[in-house]
């Protein structure tokens, strides 16, 4: 088996709806490993987005299609980056990656 075209590079994917999403979830698609940045108690937002929603091991409406679709090949973890210790942590998990992909409007990741 080859080596996946992006296979080795890690991805910091602090992006939220659409486009930001949509970028990350061919990155991985394509072989890198994509760790995505979500808010602590709600995650992102399109997991809301929905009807569809996928149906849980619970037999609970979870997650909308949308967001599973868009976040495959990502691993998720839930950070608040507006407070000090948050910011600190993302800015010592961008240092280990290669590619950083955020977009929020303009100064959104301003502190």
């Amino acid at each position: 088996m080859t080596e996946p075209a992006l296979g080795g590079v890690r991805v910091l994917d602090l992006s939220r709806i659409l486009a930001g999403p949509t970028c990350t979830q061919l990155l991985g698609d394509l072989g890198a490993e994509v760790i995505k940045v979500e808010r602590p108690h709600r995650g992102d937002d399109t997991r809301r987005w929905g009807p569809p929603f996928l149906e849980g091991s619970a037999g609970l409406l979870e997650e909308s299609a949308y967001y599973v679709s868009a976040n495959r090949n990502k691993r998720s973890i839930a950070i608040d980056f507006s407070k000090p210790a948050g910011a600190d942590l993302v800015a010592q998990m961008a240092e280990g990656c290669d590619v950083l992909v955020e977009n929020y409007k303009a100064g959104g990741l301003a502190s």
